[in-house]
């Protein structure tokens, strides 16, 4: 069968556009924060896996922290059980804790260790309460509001993390703290990705969601902003709402010492590769 030179040569093309990516990643750590939203069936958990193992292989330390609002809102429902929500926080009584648990410690951690397994790569599956890798203290909203057990990151112990990273492992994190009397507390992924990426120095952190990154008023993807450039598009109101707890982790983390943040789409097939491997990426990138 002859060689398809149009398409070998487009290969070849991004392999070369990719190589000094590759050089600049290669024995770095990247957060990667993979959302519920992003993991809707197994193809999308399939294409997201081979990103991670694809990163790993080229001499990347990827490390996954994964959230899965959806998928625990859908077995709530089975149960019969509705989901209330503060400022975008689930309420989460002693029943929902248990769901949450299960769900995001149990089922979503263990189809992505085991998706990136199927594609080569070795992954190892943990919670905050793994190794005291997150203690976590009940979080206090303004108003007074009780949210249950939702908490906020206490500190980070990365040790286990650390362990794993240099045994060649990918670990994969479920937003599950603990407290001081040992108690769960359910915590927001983004903040829990970008405490982690600040602790461990890493070179990214990348916020995979399910929305194009930061637009303009006319609906145009913004890219390439400093934070005193994000700090006024919060003043002018462009960014509002539930962007802002993604922004504010992306700017604390830039302000912490990671080298940058990017927030994009986690439903585009093989948005991890595009946003790290070409000229362009995706998204919305920060730097600090």
């Amino acid at each position: 069968m002859p060689i398809d030179l149009t398409n070998a040569q487009t290969i070849a093309r991004v392999l070369t556009e990719a190589l000094p990516y590759i050089r600049r990643f290669s024995g770095k750590t990247l957060v990667v924060k993979y959302g519920g939203n992003a993991m809707k069936d197994d193809s999308m958990i399939a294409s997201f896996a081979r990103d991670i193992v694809l990163m790993k292989h080229v001499g990347m330390h990827p490390i996954v922290v994964h959230g899965g609002g959806p998928q625990i809102g859908a077995h709530l429902e089975k149960l019969g059980k509705t989901s209330r929500f503060v400022d975008g926080m689930r309420v989460t009584d002693d029943e929902t804790m248990d769901v949450v648990e299960m769900m995001l410690g149990g089922l979503v951690n263990k189809a992505i260790v085991s998706a990136i397994n199927q594609q080569g790569g070795q992954a190892v599956g943990l919670s905050g309460k793994d190794g005291g890798l997150i203690r976590a203290r009940k979080l206090v909203v303004a108003g007074g509001e009780d949210l249950g057990q939702v908490g906020e990151v206490d500190a980070i112990d990365p040790r286990v993390v650390k362990h794993l990273e240099a045994g060649g492992f990918i670990p994969v994190i479920a937003p599950i703290g603990v407290g001081a009397q040992g108690e769960a507390f359910n915590i927001n992924a983004d903040l829990v990705a970008g405490k982690l990426a600040s602790v461990l120095q890493a070179e990214k952190l990348i916020l995979l969601t399910n929305i194009p990154g930061v637009m303009d008023k006319g609906g145009n993807v913004l890219t390439g902003l400093t934070v005193s450039q994000v700090q006024g598009l919060i003043a002018d109101g462009t960014i509002y709402g539930g962007m802002l707890p993604k922004i504010q982790c992306a700017l604390d983390a830039v302000a912490s010492g990671v080298r940058s943040a990017v927030i994009m789409d986690g439903r585009t097939d093989h948005s991890v590769l595009l946003e790290l491997f070409t000229n362009e990426g995706i998204g919305t990138l920060i730097r600090g």
